[in-house]
């Protein structure tokens, strides 16, 4: 080109290209077709529409959460696993403590102290923390084929409902301390002699939570109310039938359904956790009141 010639334009396609946002030595033609910067080969994540940088990727999985069931369980593809699991566990302790090695119906049965000759002696629940796990067992060991039978009928019809809309950790959390609850009670009220076995307690809790449920969803008590009476009157008229730890279940079960139903979406998981933990604070106190009363 000669000295006194204009200078040429340059072209579009010799236009310098933007650096990448993460890169910025690395020259690109692409952006990210949600936020628009640049985005080097390294950075593209392909979308169903061009390509997204890894922020807005980020972004789009942190928006798109699990579903949740109405009370904030997990959604799962079988609705009543925990409960077979706990008609399994039954039915396992159940063989092994009424027809492999009956002494360990004894061992895992929920005992507490006596009095011999106005001697007050200590044993099972009542000779303190070492021996509460017969608050836990007991729920699992059954006095006979009868027992079980019913309790495991019961289990079956108002478990998976149960499972389903609270989610498997809620659901189990509330079986448990529905036993829990009614054996610490058994406890309580009766301290000095008593020996009680059975998931009757937690049956009842699923009970309580069923009744809470329908309230909640609106559907007719009726069929709730007229099952929770028929098992009211047979409790209070058989006397074999520990009523202590039937009733104790039923209240700690509708608690804790209450709570885990009745709490709001925005503060679920918070007002879930402590109602859970307020059951088992008030489980632990009636089980320290009573060894404390014995033992004095």
């Amino acid at each position: 080109m000669l000295p006194d010639e204009p200078a040429r334009p340059q072209s579009e396609g010799t236009a310098e290209l933007p650096g990448c946002y993460r890169h910025p030595e690395r020259e690109t033609g692409v952006g990210c077709s949600r936020c628009g910067r640049p985005i080097c080969p390294d950075c593209m994540v392909s979308a169903s529409v061009g390509f997204h940088c890894p922020e807005c990727v980020r972004g789009e999985a942190a928006e798109h959460r699990p579903a949740r069931t109405r009370f904030g369980g997990l959604p799962t593809a079988d609705g009543a696993l925990v409960t077979k699991v706990l008609i399994g566990l039954n039915l396992l302790v159940f063989l092994v403590t009424e027809y492999l090695s009956p002494k360990w119906g004894v061992r895992l049965a929920m005992l507490s102290g006596t009095s011999f000759g106005g001697v007050p002696v200590r044993y099972g629940v009542a000779q303190g923390p070492e021996e509460w796990y017969r608050l836990f067992t007991a729920v699992f060991v059954h006095s006979g084929p009868f027992h079980i039978l019913m309790n495991m009928i019961s289990l079956w019809v108002l478990g998976p409902q149960l499972e389903r809309v609270l989610g498997r950790g809620r659901y189990l959390a509330l079986y448990l301390l529905s036993g829990l609850a009614g054996n610490a009670f058994a406890y309580l009220v009766t301290g000095g002699n008593v020996f009680s076995v059975g998931a009757s307690g937690a049956i009842f809790g699923l009970l309580g939570a069923t009744a809470v449920l329908f309230r909640v969803t609106r559907t007719p008590l009726g069929p709730v109310i007229a099952l929770l009476v028929f098992n009211l009157v047979i409790t209070f008229s058989v006397s074999a039938i520990d009523w202590r730890a039937h009733v104790g279940g039923l209240v700690a079960g509708a608690v804790t359904g209450a709570g885990l139903m009745y709490a709001p979406r925005g503060r679920r998981n918070l007002v879930q956790g402590l109602t859970l933990a307020g059951v088992l604070a008030v489980v632990v106190l009636m089980v320290v009141v009573e060894s404390a009363l014995l033992g004095a």
